[in-house]
Order: C-alpha cells, then sequence, then structure tokens
C-alpha cells in the first residue's frame, strides 16, 4: 500500500525520535527520495509515492534513527554557498567552519596563492576560490578518496581555480610559497565523550581524533607552515572551543605575529591565526 506526500512525511517525523530536528530530517529525506524540490509539500501533499519510494524512504527513516547523519545519507550537504558531495571517508563540512571565510573576506588581503590542508570534500578550498577567482587555490588530503571527492565537487561546482592533490600536510606540496594556509585538522581528543555521541559516531576518526589532547595536528601545522608562507602571508586554523589559548600560544612560540582568534556563529572561539 502506497502513501500520500503527507502521509509519509507525517510517518517521517514520528518515526525518528532520537534527533532534535526530526520535522526537518524527515522532510529532507523525503525530498531526496522523490528527487524533489521543498515546493511539492504543499503544491501536490496528496500525491502518493511509488511502492519503490516508500521502501527507499523508510529504509533511509531507519538509517536515521540509527544515528547516521542525514548529510551521508542524502550524499551531499551544503556549505558556504556551494552543495557539495559527501561520503563517509570525510568529515561532513558545518557551519561553524564557515566563519575562517567569514574572517578572511573582512581582511584587507587578496590573497593570490592559497593552501588547504586537510580537505576533505574540498569545503573550504572551494568556498575560497569562489570568493577569490584571481587566486590559484591548492587542497591536499592524505586520504585518496578525499581527493577524488574534493575533484567531484570542482567539477559539481564549476571552479576552475583549484586543484586537489594526495599529500600527508605539506610532503607532496609544491616547494612554493602561499599567501594564505588554512586548515581544519583534526582538534578532538580521543578520551572525549562527545565521540560517543550524535552524528560524529559515524563520520571517520582520523579526521575527528589527534593526539596530544587533540592539539597535534595543529601543532605540527604551525610547525611546518611558515617556510611555506610568503612574507606577511597568513596562517589560519580551525579548533575547538576551548583550545584557542593554546593554539594562539604555541603560534606565538613559533614566530608568527599578530596572532589572535575568532568566534564563530555561536560565540564560541573556532579558529586563530598567526602571521609570517
Amino acid at each position: 500500500m502506497t502513501i500520500s506526500i503527507k502521509q509519509a512525511l507525517l510517518e517521517g517525523q514520528a518515526f525518528i525520535t532520537h534527533s532534535d530536528t526530526q520535522a526537518l530530517d524527515a522532510e529532507l529525506i523525503l525530498l531526496h527520495t522523490l528527487n524533489a524540490h521543498r515546493n511539492i509539500l504543499f503544491t501536490d501533499p496528496d500525491k502518493h509515492l511509488t511502492q519503490a519510494q516508500v521502501t527507499d524512504y523508510r529504509s533511509n527513516l531507519q538509517r536515521r534513527e540509527a544515528g547516521e547523519p542525514v548529510a551521508y545519507i542524502l550524499g551531499e550537504q551544503g556549505f558556504w554557498d556551494l552543495t557539495l558531495n559527501v561520503a563517509p571517508h570525510t568529515l561532513i563540512p558545518r557551519a561553524d567552519t564557515e566563519s575562517l571565510i567569514d574572517w578572511v573576506l573582512e581582511q584587507d588581503i587578496q590573497p593570490k596563492r592559497i593552501l588547504d590542508l586537510g580537505t576533505g570534500t574540498g569545503a573550504i578550498a572551494l568556498a575560497l576560490a569562489k570568493e577569490f577567482p584571481n587566486a590559484h587555490v591548492l587542497g591536499v588530503d592524505l586520504i585518496p578518496q578525499a581527493v577524488e571527492l574534493a575533484n567531484s565537487n570542482k567539477v559539481k561546482n564549476q571552479l576552475s581555480n583549484v586543484e586537489f592533490l594526495q599529500s600527508s600536510w605539506f610532503e607532496h606540496v609544491p616547494n612554493e610559497r602561499f599567501d594564505l594556509i588554512v586548515s581544519n585538522p583534526p582538534y578532538i581528543d580521543e578520551l572525549d565523550e562527545h565521540l560517543s555521541k550524535g552524528d560524529v559516531r559515524f563520520e571517520p576518526a582520523s579526521a575527528l581524533i589527534a593526539h596530544n589532547h587533540g592539539l597535534a595536528d595543529l601543532q605540527h601545522i604551525a610547525n611546518e607552515s611558515k617556510p611555506f608562507l610568503n612574507e606577511g602571508g597568513c596562517l589560519l586554523m580551525e579548533h575547538g572551543w576551548q583550545q584557542a589559548q593554546e593554539v594562539r600560544d604555541y603560534l606565538q612560540e613559533c614566530g608568527y605575529k599578530n596572532s589572535g582568534s575568532g568566534k564563530d556563529l555561536a560565540g564560541q572561539w573556532r579558529f586563530s591565526y598567526g602571521f609570517a
């Protein structure tokens, strides 16, 4: 027996109980199943799903109820003004990270060469490539599948001034200098209790966890970045809300000038920066 769009939406909202956004989750999953725009919820609520659509919809509802992130179920996620393909071998882009893009745009700089370390889906690299069309952006990631995914997002968003390369941090980065190096590296302590809760349970640990209380990769990037920065170039790194002071202090120890930190839209310390 098939059901209408309206009935399917109500069923989904009732089925999903382990989410604070069950109504939105059900709506997104239903629209994905229908391959339709949100308007259909209002213009044709009595239209019936096919039996195949009902089966697919209920299967995806079960995945969400088990805790799997909606982005992995849909296979895509919005970031900045881009739509990005996502997959379980990469971190899901988050709105918090957009605060780094905001900060760069607020500065009186026009970077010509930009490096994004640990690019994942390519979110930061692609957003900066779009905002700075005259810049050349390089994104690197250790995981080959991530590089492949980032390239698919380059094509999806029709950006030509960005390229992606497999590299463990700076290992295969060309021996040249950049005006801006940016990174959202792993920065969560491996003992953090939040790793066993919510969406992060389904995300790759390699993109989340770092040794030394979450600071190891941040410190490695700070140590290695200066030879790759032009004079006056900027290193910008995302981190946890409790790590700002430690990251800022470490940047100063490494000889970066005018170091500082910035907040995300929730008012939490989200990133720190320093200049070569």
